[in-house]
């Protein structure tokens, strides 16, 4: 799919996401002043055909009520969201530096693993329910796995990183694989069913990062100062966000799993945040910060 048509597709959801409902003629004049149309209209065949590429390629219905206003008719789902939401982000991002023309060295980019060369073979397999084989080089394993047969059931970013998620056929269990750790990439030309009662929050809902758990869901709780707390209203550590608001701190509340990734992202707050509950988490935590502080006190002199 060309660029350029993906960005105009991206600039009509955005452009409807933002003001909700508009008739052709108040989306027209919007189309006309943007960097996208050379000042020239979006003609009615063309709109049509739009409104279709973006229902096929994202999943996104713009409907028409009966005064003639079309707006988004949008699945009101966690995942859906999400994805919206990051589509927009990056497309505005894009958009504006595009049209900023601003100096390159006047840009700080953080400089993050690419997946460029595997995303449109994994969506592609996803879309087709194609099974694929790859070779893949864990930060755990000495050597690399070849061969490895999954059939792949979404894509998950996380820390801007794209992970796979499917089922691997050897073994018969569900895994994760960074994309930018994966290497000879190739679709089969075997299908797959992907099973009828799959949803990816069966298996992430109540999971902080990419790292899955057979472990029981737990209340956790977590002290913050008002800080801290004032960014986690602003980006939530996971949807089940709620919060207990205080004179001199807050508590926040989550359902989740116990994991590597929840406890690094504890750790990573130092002394803005405390664990309240369960005990189980509060003394992973503590065993990790009494590792490291054995790291430091190895090596001071006497």
């Amino acid at each position: 799919m060309a660029r350029d048509l993906i960005s105009r597709y991206v600039w009509i959801v955005d452009t409807l996401s933002r003001y909700e409902r508009l008739t052709r003629e108040e989306l027209n004049r919007l189309w006309v002043r943007s960097h996208l149309s050379d000042g020239n209209p979006l003609p009615e065949r063309t709109f049509y055909h739009y409104r279709r590429a973006i229902e096929e390629n994202f999943h996104l219905d713009i409907a028409c009520d009966s005064s003639g206003r079309y707006y988004l008719d949008m699945d009101n789902s966690r995942q859906s969201r999400a994805f919206t939401n990051w589509m927009l982000d990056s497309y505005a991002v894009s958009s504006a530096i595009k049209e900023a023309n601003a100096p390159i060295d006047r840009v700080e980019i953080e400089d993050v693993p690419s997946a460029r060369e595997f995303l449109p073979v994994a969506l592609e397999a996803i879309r087709n329910c194609k099974k694929i084989i790859f070779t893949y080089a864990g930060f755990n394993r000495s050597r690399a796995e070849k061969g490895i047969v999954l059939r792949p059931y979404f894509l998950k970013r996380y820390k801007q990183r794209w992970y796979i998620i499917g089922l691997k056929e050897k073994g018969d269990s569900i895994r994760t694989y960074a994309l930018d750790r994966i290497s000879d990439m190739k679709i089969m030309n075997e299908d797959f069913d992907m099973p009828a009662d799959f949803n990816p929050d069966d298996i992430f809902g109540n999971i902080v990062g990419v790292t899955t758990s057979q472990a029981a869901v737990r209340d956790v709780r977590l002290e913050t100062t008002m800080t801290q707390a004032k960014y986690f209203r602003a980006l939530p550590l996971h949807p089940s966000q709620q919060e207990e608001v205080h004179d001199t701190y807050s508590v926040f509340s989550y359902r989740l799993k116990l994991n590597y990734e929840l406890v690094h992202e504890i750790l990573g707050l130092g002394s803005a945040v405390k664990v309240v509950s369960p005990p189980e988490l509060k003394a992973m935590v503590v065993t990790e910060l009494k590792d490291t502080l054995r790291l430091y006190e190895e090596n001071v002199k006497p």
